[in-house]
Parts: C-alpha cells; sequence; structure tokens
C-alpha cells in the first residue's frame, strides 16, 4: 500500500523540502545517487568499469517547465559526453534521457522542443562512438517518446528506448521495436499508472515482463533486460540459450547501489552488465521511486531515521 503513496509523494513540492533537509538524508541517497555533479559521479563511473561492468549515466531532472531549464538538461548531457570521450569510455559508457527533462512536456511545441534538445545529444553521443537510451516516464508521454524515437534512429539507429511490463500496450510496442539494430530495455515499471491503462498487482506485471521478453529475445534487436528479479534474470538466460544468442548480443542492467554483489555475479559469468548511474542536484523524484519499488529500500531508509543507540 505504501508503493503509491511514495509514488505520489515523488511529486510533492513540500515533502520534497522536507526530506531533502532532513539530516540523515544525504548518507542514504549517496547510496543511489552518485553525486550531485558530474565529477564525482565519473569516479564512480572509473571504479564500475574497472571492475568490468558497463553504465549508463542519467542527468536526474523532469518535468521541466520552462525552455531555459531544457536547453541547461542538454547542455549538462553535452557535457557529460565530452568528459566520458575524454576519459576514453567508447561504448563502456552511454547515457540515458527522460525527455520530460528536455522541455516534452511544455504546453506550447514540448514534443518538438524536446526532440531537437536531444537530437543534439544523440549527434554527440554517436560522434563519440556511444549511444543514448530514451527512459520512458509515464503513460501520457509513451507515444511522444516513440514518436523521438523513430524520428532519431534515421540517423542515430543505435538509439535506445525503454518500455515498461506494467502497461497493457508494452506487448505490442515490443513487438514493433523487436527488430535489427533495435534496442530496448525492459522494466517493470516505476510510476503510478491507473488502471485503465497498466496492471495492478505484481503477479500480473511479472507475467507481462516475461511475455514482452520472449518477444524481444526472439526478435533480431538488442534486448536490455532491467531488472534486479532473480526469477527474470534466469528467464532471460534461458531464452538466450534458447535463441542461439551469444553474450553481447543482449545485456542486464541494474540500478547503481542495489544487487551490487548480483551486478559482479552476472559480470564475472561472462555476461554484459550495465549499471544505470544517476547523478545530479535533482534527485529528489529518483529517490522516492526506488523507496517506492523495493520495502527493503524503504526499511534502509527509515532506519536511519532511528536514533543510534
Amino acid at each position: 500500500m505504501l508503493g503509491p503513496v511514495l509514488l505520489a509523494a515523488s511529486r510533492s513540492d513540500r515533502l520534497r523540502r522536507v526530506v531533502a533537509a532532513a539530516p540523515v538524508t544525504r548518507p542514504v541517497v549517496d547510496r543511489f545517487v552518485a553525486g550531485d555533479a558530474l565529477h564525482p559521479a565519473m569516479d564512480t563511473v572509473r571504479a564500475l568499469t574497472a571492475s568490468g561492468l558497463d553504465v549508463t549515466l542519467d542527468h536526474l531532472g523532469e518535468d521541466v517547465t520552462d525552455r531555459a531549464t531544457a536547453r541547461h538538461t542538454r547542455d549538462a548531457y553535452l557535457r557529460l559526453l565530452e568528459t566520458l570521450a575524454a576519459a576514453g569510455l567508447g561504448d563502456r559508457a552511454e547515457v540515458s534521457v527522460k525527455l520530460s527533462a528536455f522541455g516534452q512536456a511544455l504546453p506550447d511545441g514540448g514534443h518538438d522542443v524536446a526532440l531537437e534538445n536531444v537530437r543534439s545529444v544523440a549527434e554527440l553521443a554517436t560522434a563519440n562512438g556511444t549511444t543514448v537510451t530514451l527512459d520512458m516516464e509515464d503513460h501520457t508521454t509513451v507515444d511522444s517518446t516513440l514518436a523521438v524515437l523513430h524520428e532519431l534512429r534515421r540517423a542515430h539507429p543505435r538509439t535506445g528506448a525503454v518500455l515498461q511490463s506494467y502497461l497493457f500496450r508494452t506487448e505490442a510496442d515490443a513487438r514493433d521495436l523487436a527488430t535489427a539494430g533495435s534496442r530496448v530495455r525492459l522494466v517493470k515499471g516505476a510510476y503510478n499508472e491507473p488502471a485503465h491503462v497498466a496492471f495492478q498487482d505484481r503477479r500480473s506485471v511479472d507475467r507481462a515482463y516475461v511475455r514482452a521478453l520472449r518477444t524481444l529475445f526472439a526478435g533480431d534487436g538488442y534486448p536490455m533486460v532491467g531488472s534486479h528479479d532473480p526469477r527474470m534474470i534466469a528467464i532471460a538466460q534461458e531464452l538466450a540459450a534458447r535463441a542461439g544468442r551469444a553474450p553481447g548480443s543482449y545485456e542486464f542492467q541494474m540500478l547503481y547501489g542495489i544487487r551490487t554483489a548480483e551486478q559482479r555475479r552476472l559480470a564475472e559469468a561472462g555476461e554484459r552488465m550495465r549499471i544505470y548511474v544517476p547523478y545530479g542536484a535533482d534527485w529528489y523524484g529518483y529517490f522516492m521511486r526506488r523507496l517506492a519499488e523495493r520495502p527493503a529500500n524503504l526499511a534502509f531508509f527509515l532506519r536511519s531515521f532511528a536514533p543510534s543507540r
């Protein structure tokens, strides 16, 4: 029952101020967020890649309401890509973007604003030998995000997208995207969606995840398995074996700070393992969704408020 409450709280400015001001918050946030700025995040990237893990970096921010802030987001990603290129990381480090941070939600031409801003990021990513994945947000953004994906892939065919298994439409979207060159990260979903567009119980979401996973592994694209669930990881490995997929023709992805031992285990077993590394000062919405996803995360946070003995 706490999940929907926390997801609603992720968009509350009042709670944002309360949580941000709590002295115990920062150490807990540091478990999931690799710093407020680029340079500490790069220290994390270097450590992860040195240990055999790949990364995708997310400069945190969403729900932008003015064009100047959207341009600021674009410029932050351009600086990020320049820094990654200078570090010689190539496709060991890609970037993930939320189009709402690029202006997608602006009332006047938001879709076109987001497309033009992210196009600059895709161009530099391609020039630097890496790529961009478009994160998926709530269901109202899916059509716009997929339209941006199709437009970007004309010149930047390795541009990736995220699908969320809890949405009813995802099976059809997975079929459409299971094509040669298409990169798709499949996740379960982390937004508070209404019952008329999304499955509401965990078992249905899991079954939908497996159905979409089968479609992606049977297709000609590049599946990216975004899950910490041991069952989903095992099913993905079985599907890869059935499809005759060699390591490197798909990958696993997990969030920074979650199931780190499993991340290392998969990499040591020869799987390609990519870590989703968020950074930046606008961490609140991301942090609250991580708490909503898993009771263990919430318990970890609440224990931090308990007085030490």
